[in-house]
């Protein structure tokens, strides 16, 4: 019997890579879509002759039915079941890049944007979930960070490689081949995913010793968890930082750092995404750095964030400063650590928000608390473009003044995000206590 035991439990542990790489590179596509205007936007205001305003209104819609979906993506991972609902989604992302690829005009691809924002919000949560099953809870963590890393693949991708394609190829024929590698991803899914182990005959892990069985927990009714949630003062504090930080990150690294590069230092397409590949590369960096850095070095949620959040502010400085007088190299160094401080340290923030609550809510309150980062895109990439428009009197070529307006922005809404973070509850003792 144990023989039996041994030889099903390495069936799981086999299979169970198969359907987290099917599900990361689901999590790249979402990564990639959130940023790849950074290395277009100038191509796409001279495409469909728009304003800096209205740019980053095209690059926001992404965000808004991404926010919205949060928590309904939960319930409809319950009741469609994951795999169903990441297929199904991926469909509606196909259609919404595919009519990115052909928009005769900016009110269509903003409608394209919408729907693909819609799309590829129904990937993070129901993937989790499906690693939850899959996963024992001693390497649950590490699986996000190593899936989050993944997102920095996305955004590696949506830089250099991406500019060089749309050089090649043009941007609408680029994201018509992106729109078919969508659609064959939505059918390996549905073909191999499956939402636990019992699914293809095989033992759970529960069953074999590895997670929590379900059930063994009494279950809290979704009105009285979001009622918890919403009333903890130390949810807020997390909940503000990640509306601004992430603003900050989806405003540059996912929009405006591009043609920042392209006005004020005359890049091309190409030199401005080898220097956005560095935000790739601090997230993939940083996801599993910054884990360790909290779970065996600091011993600590909060030490961790405040960091973090202190070098984002300190980020902006030189941005504000010499915003025209910058080397490549600086450059570099200042999108590496927006991808690290900025990006990578989100893992530590929604590991805090679940460890914040019950077991029973941890569903509930990361799904309640990733509502902000994506609210904080949809304001901050339009309003940054507002402000570009401004500061720069309305001409077409934005200035080193209202980029310098862009990044004081950006340094104010730093400096809120590290005051907020400041308030939170260290969580990681009380973590130890439950588990």
């Amino acid at each position: 019997m144990e023989a039996h035991n041994t030889a099903e439990m390495k069936r799981v542990l086999s299979y169970r890579w198969v359907i987290f790489w099917i599900l990361a590179l689901g999590y790249v596509l979402v990564y990639f879509h959130r940023l790849s205007p950074a290395v277009m936007a100038v191509e796409l205001m001279q495409t469909f002759h728009a304003s800096s305003a209205i740019v980053g209104l095209l690059g926001s819609a992404y965000f808004y039915p991404y926010a919205i979906m949060q928590l309904p993506a939960g319930l409809l991972s319950d009741s469609l079941g994951p795999r169903k609902s990441v297929t199904i989604f991926l469909i509606i992302a196909f259609v919404g890049t595919a009519l990115f690829a052909v928009s005769p005009s900016v009110g269509v691809a903003i409608i394209a944007r919408v729907l693909v924002g819609l799309g590829v919000c129904m990937v993070f949560v129901p993937t989790l979930k499906i690693l939850s099953q899959w996963y024992r809870r001693s390497e649950f963590s590490f699986m996000a960070a190593i899936l989050n890393a993944m997102g920095g693949v996305g955004v590696l991708v949506a830089a250099a490689p991406l500019a060089f394609l749309t050089d090649l190829l043009g941007w609408r024929m680029t994201f018509m081949l992106i729109g078919v590698a969508t659609l064959f991803l939505a059918v390996a899914v549905w073909t191999c995913v499956r939402n636990k182990p019992e699914e293809m005959g095989l033992p759970s892990l529960a069953s074999l010793g590895g997670v929590l069985p379900a059930g063994a927990m009494p279950a809290i009714p979704l009105v009285e968890g979001m009622r918890r949630v919403l009333k903890n003062g130390h949810f807020w504090a997390i909940a503000i930082w990640f509306f601004f930080n992430c603003g900050i990150f989806f405003g540059i690294g996912g929009l405006w750092g591009g043609p920042y590069m392209m006005h004020v230092y005359g890049f091309t397409k190409g030199q401005a995404g080898n220097v956005l590949n560095m935000v790739a590369v601090g997230l993939i960096v940083g996801s599993p750095l910054l884990s360790m850095l909290s779970d065996r070095i600091l011993r600590s949620r909060k030490k961790v964030m405040i960091l973090s959040s202190f070098a984002v502010a300190a980020t902006m400085l030189p941005l504000v400063l010499y915003t025209d007088k910058l080397t490549f190299r600086l450059l570099c160094a200042v999108f590496f650590f927006i991808g690290l401080f900025s990006a990578a340290i989100v893992v530590i923030a929604f590991t805090a928000t679940k460890e914040l609550f019950p077991l029973e809510i941890a569903g509930t309150s990361v799904g309640t608390v990733n509502l902000f980062p994506f609210a904080g895109g949809a304001v901050f990439q339009p309003f940054l473009g507002y402000i570009l428009e401004r500061s720069s009197g309305g001409t077409d070529v934005s200035s080193v003044e209202g980029y310098r307006a862009v990044f004081v922005a950006c340094l104010i809404a730093a400096v809120i995000a590290l005051v907020s973070i400041s308030f939170m509850k260290e969580t990681l003792s009380h973590a130890d206590g439950r588990t």
